[in-house]
């Protein structure tokens, strides 16, 4: 039987991770196997969906997560050799990623018979201005898109889903347009029940590549200074199109923690115990290319490391 594909795309936190995690958890007896594309240095995606190692982990509830190492369509060859086989596969876009690119590579005839894209997701901020949609590679998001996800509505004024129901229309998207709230959707509709494959698609003309985001990494072998760190994204924030890490603080010995920037907001999680071959502080930040350095964020940076 074909395995098929559902497509996550979105720009740069709009939720997409909450969304697998949410379909990871929530799997229902489904053996779903997902595939990270990070964007970054660091797996740190990796490692908030599934605590993985190694690029690969299996789930007790008999899903796996793996990441992207190389070519997408050697990933899915390798995925569908498992035993057992995966029922559906999840692909996690980049969010600078053109996910039209990424359909033209899975009408692959081979790619198609084996593995057919059955849904193509787009995960939109809900706060996100309406000015945003003019940005190309956001509309090329939109436009792929089979079903619209407007996420983060709890972090929103009362009006911003509206709105942005309206700006996705203007655009003329025939999506399906649907709330997201912490990254819950109905399984049927990601999932639809068919004993048929999915037609090939038309992604749209290819567009040259355009190199628009550069990732800058930092690490630090010794715990941060929570106040130091709040002052430092603060006078980071303005040049950040995303951040998020994993470290360790002198307020909280002994426990990681979750670290995520996007669309201006903040926000710290507890994680996990830190392993004891590993850095203490783990940050992947995204800013648009030439906005930032790597001797500006170094410097700033260093300000949160506790002395000792």
């Amino acid at each position: 039987m074909p395995v098929p594909i559902l497509l996550v795309t979105g720009f740069l936190g709009a939720g997409k991770t909450t969304v697998v995690n949410h379909l990871l958890a929530h799997a229902e007896g489904r053996r779903i196997a997902a595939v990270v594309n990070d964007f970054g240095a660091i797996n740190i995606d990796a490692e908030l969906i599934a605590g993985a190692n190694d690029g690969v982990v299996s789930l007790a509830n008999g899903c796996i997560c793996c990441s992207l190492e190389g070519d997408l369509l050697r990933t899915l060859s390798t995925l569908l050799r498992r035993d057992p086989r995966p029922e559906y596969i999840v692909i996690e876009t980049s969010g600078v990623a053109d996910p039209a690119d990424i359909v033209r590579n899975l009408m692959d005839p081979v790619i198609l018979r084996e593995a057919p894209l059955e849904t193509v997701l787009c995960v939109m901020d809900a706060a996100t201005p309406p000015s945003a949609l003019d940005d190309a590679l956001q509309r090329s998001q939109l436009r792929v898109a089979d079903i619209v996800a407007l996420s983060k509505l709890d972090l929103a004024d009362e009006g911003a889903g509206a709105r942005m129901r309206e700006a996705i229309r203007a655009q003329r998207v025939p999506a399906l347009v649907v709330d997201a709230k912490y990254g819950e959707l109905p399984s049927a509709l990601l999932f639809p029940a068919s004993d048929r494959a999915p037609a090939a698609r038309e992604p749209g003309p290819k567009r040259p590549a355009e190199e628009r985001f550069e990732t800058l990494s930092w690490t630090s072998d010794r715990p941060l200074s929570l106040p130091r760190l709040q002052q430092a994204i603060g006078k980071l924030a303005p040049k950040l199109a995303r951040a998020k890490g994993l470290f360790e603080t002198v307020e909280q010995p002994g426990r990681l923690t979750v670290f995520q920037f996007a669309g201006g907001r903040a926000t710290l999680a507890p994680g996990e115990p830190p392993s004891e071959d590993v850095p203490r502080a783990r940050i992947v930040f995204i800013a648009e290319l030439g906005v930032l350095t790597k001797a500006e964020l170094d410097e700033t940076m260093a300000a949160c490391v506790a002395a000792g």
